[in-house]
C-alpha cells in the first residue's frame, strides 16, 4: 500500500495520479501491486500576462438598463457600455477595409477519420500505446465474431460490459463526462476532465435555431463549477441546459439576442438556485451537516443577424480572433475576480494581480449563496470574418492574453472549428491540465456588402 502512495502516473495509460489512488481514473488500472512507475514529468504552467487589446466595432447596438435598444455607439464617440451601464475597455481600431465575406457560417466540418481497421482473426489483442491519450484517441472496431457494442478504450479491441468494464482487458472505462465534444458545423465545443481532477466540473451546451427572419443564430454557453461549493458538476450542468433552452424559446421571438443573454443568465441563475433547494430540504432531518450551495460561473456567446453577443458571470471567458491574423484579436469579457478589481482600481497592474495567490478568487457567480446577481452582456458588430473563442479558466491559464490565445488558435480555425477546439484543449493539457478544462469555438462570418434581411 505505501508503494502505491507513491506512484506518480499509472503505468498502463501514464495518466497523473494523486495521492491516495487506489484505480487510474481513466484505464481503471489496478495500482495496489504494481511495478515502480517511470519518473513523473513535470510539467510548466503556461500562464500569459501583460495587458489584453479590447476591440471595438462600429455601430453595435446595444440594451441599456431599461432592457430597450440604446443608441448605437460610434468608435468616435463611445467603446461601448455593457447591461450594467459601465463603460467598456479603450478600444483598438481596425485599420484598412473590411475583408470580403469568404466564409459561410455554417461551413462543412471535414469528415472524421476513419476508425483504425478491426484487427483479423487470428492476431492477438493490440497493445495500448502509453503514449497515447485514450480520452482522445479513435475507438476501435472489435474483432471479428465479436458482438457489437461499445469498445475499450485502454486495448480498444475488447468489448464493454454493462458493468463499464472491458471484458478483454478488465479496465473500468472514463465515465461519460470525462471528455466531452460536439460539433454542430456553426459551431463545435470540447470539454476534458483534465490530468489532476477526478471528475469535470465544466460543462457546455452549443445549438444553432433562425431568427424570425429565417437567418440563421448560434449559441455557445460554458460553465465552471465551483469546486469549493458541492455538486459543481451538478450547478454547471444545470446552468448550461437552462441557458441554451432559454435562448432557444427566445431567439426565434425575435427577443433582441443581448436581451436574450440577459434573460439566459437569469434562467441559469434560476436553475442553479433550485439546486440549493433541493439539497436543503435533503438536509432538514440533519442540522449539524452543512454543505455550501451549488455555484458556477457562466459565459455564453451569440452569433447571429451580423452581431457578436456575449454575456457572462464569473471568470470565464471570450477571446476574438481575426481570421486576418495581422490584425489584433482581444478579449471580450472582464472577469469577475479579485484580480480583476485590483487591477480596475488601479492597485496593481495586470501582470502583478495574476500572479498573486488571490488571483482566481471570484466575486461572481450563480448559485443560492450568490451575492447580487449582475449578468454582464455586451454586444459587437465585427466588420471582417473571425473566430470567437468561449473558455474556462481551464483553457486561459495557459493562454491568458489574446496574443497568446490566438498563437495557439489554429489558422485554419474559421473552417475547422471541432480541429481547433481539441487544439486549444491539448495545449491546456500540454501545459500541465491542473484544471478542468472547456472550450467552444464559433467562426464569426460577415454578411456581403448590402445584403439584408428581407
Amino acid at each position: 500500500m505505501s508503494r502505491m502512495h507513491q506512484l506518480s502516473a499509472c503505468p498502463s495509460c501514464e495518466e497523473p495520479l494523486e495521492e491516495g489512488d487506489k484505480f487510474c481514473g481513466v484505464c481503471g488500472y489496478d495500482l495496489s501491486a504494481v511495478p515502480q512507475p517511470p519518473g513523473d514529468h513535470p510539467t510548466v504552467a503556461l500562464n500569459g500576462s501583460g495587458p489584453h487589446a479590447p476591440l471595438e466595432w462600429p455601430d453595435a447596438p446595444e440594451l441599456g438598463s431599461s432592457d430597450s435598444p440604446a443608441p448605437v455607439h460610434r468608435p468616435a464617440d463611445l467603446p461601448g457600455t455593457d447591461s450594467g451601464g459601465r463603460e467598456l475597455p479603450s478600444a483598438v481600431r481596425f485599420d484598412g477595409p473590411p475583408a470580403p465575406d469568404e466564409y459561410p457560417l455554417a461551413a462543412p466540418a471535414p469528415a472524421p477519420a476513419s476508425a483504425p481497421a478491426p484487427a483479423p482473426p487470428a492476431a492477438p489483442a493490440p497493445v495500448p500505446d502509453p503514449a497515447a491519450d485514450p480520452r482522445t484517441a479513435a475507438p476501435g472496431t472489435p474483432p471479428a465474431g465479436q458482438a457489437a457494442g461499445p469498445v475499450c478504450v485502454a486495448c480498444r479491441a475488447g468489448r464493454v460490459d454493462d458493468d463499464g468494464y472491458c471484458e478483454n482487458c478488465g479496465h473500468a472505462q472514463p465515465r461519460e463526462r470525462d471528455h466531452m465534444e460536439q460539433e454542430l458545423g456553426a459551431v463545435a465545443a470540447v470539454s476534458d476532465r483534465g490530468l489532476r481532477h477526478h471528475r469535470n466540473e465544466d460543462s457546455f451546451a452549443v445549438s444553432a435555431t433562425a431568427l424570425p427572419d429565417g437567418s440563421p443564430a448560434v449559441v455557445a454557453i460554458v460553465c465552471d463549477g465551483v469546486s469549493s461549493a458541492s455538486r459543481p458538476d451538478e450547478a454547471s450542468a444545470a446552468a448550461a441546459s437552462a441557458a441554451n433552452e432559454s435562448l432557444l424559446a427566445a431567439l426565434p421571438r425575435g427577443t433582441h439576442p443581448q436581451q436574450a443573454m440577459h434573460e439566459a443568465i437569469v434562467a441559469a441563475s434560476e436553475s442553479v438556485n433550485s439546486l440549493a433547494q433541493a439539497q436543503s430540504d435533503a438536509l432538514e432531518h440533519d442540522p449539524h451537516r452543512h454543505q455550501n450551495a451549488p455555484a458556477c460561473t457562466l459565459v455564453g456567446a451569440i452569433v447571429a443577424g451580423g452581431l457578436l453577443i456575449v454575456g457572462w458571470v464569473g471568470d470565464s471567458r471570450v477571446y476574438w480572433v481575426p481570421v486576418d491574423r495581422t490584425t489584433p484579436p482581444a478579449r471580450l469579457t472582464e472577469d469577475d475576480s479579485w484580480a480583476a478589481q485590483m487591477v480596475a482600481a488601479g492597485l496593481m497592474n495586470e501582470a502583478e494581480a495574476y500572479a498573486d495567490e488571490r488571483a482566481h478568487a471570484i466575486t461572481g457567480w450563480l448559485g443560492a449563496d450568490a451575492y447580487e446577481l449582475e449578468p454582464h452582456t455586451a454586444s459587437f458588430k465585427p466588420d471582417r470574418p473571425g473566430v470567437v473563442v468561449v473558455c474556462t479558466d481551464g483553457l486561459w491559464n495557459y493562454a491568458e492574453a489574446a496574443e497568446e490565445m490566438a498563437r495557439v488558435l489554429p489558422a485554419d480555425s474559421h473552417h475547422r472549428p471541432l480541429h481547433s477546439a481539441q487544439v486549444l484543449v491539448g495545449h491546456a493539457l500540454d501545459g500541465g491540465g491542473h484544471d478542468n478544462v472547456t472550450v467552444a469555438v464559433l467562426p464569426f462570418p460577415v454578411p456581403p456588402q448590402g445584403a439584408g434581411s428581407a
